[in-house]
């Protein structure tokens, strides 16, 4: 299965993707902020970031790592909080590979990094 970083803040929210995940059989580290997330990118299959935690820039991270190569190839996994579309805007325009609602990730979050994953290289 897909190697996994995951920069979720949220520990509540954090545990329940990164336990979901596991289940599904992806081996999966919570990340705590940008200089984590950034020295975890290279020989991941998917970085999962919640688009809302104020401890991260997880757009400017992204578009950061994309423009130096520092992705080496891994997909972008985005959620955030439905009430701002805008948030999801912003992020696809960044580069993002998918940006779903936080409510969805919850729900089909193991189905989207498979999804992914297959498409990493």
């Amino acid at each position: 299965m897909a190697r996994v970083a995951a920069l979720i803040p949220d520990l509540l929210f954090g545990s329940k993707v990164q336990a979901a995940l596991r289940a599904a059989g992806h081996e999966v580290d919570l990340v705590s902020g940008d200089v984590e997330a950034w020295a975890q990118a290279d020989g991941i299959d998917v970085l999962v970031v919640d688009l809302t935690a104020d401890e991260a820039d997880a757009i400017a991270l992204v578009e950061t790592l994309a423009a130096g190569g520092g992705l080496g190839g891994a997909r972008t996994l985005g959620f955030f909080a439905h009430v701002h579309p805008e948030v999801r805007d912003r992020a696809l325009a960044a580069g993002f590979d998918r940006v779903v609602p936080r409510s969805r990730m919850a729900r089909e979050g193991p189905a989207l990094v498979a999804d992914l994953a297959q498409r990493s290289g």
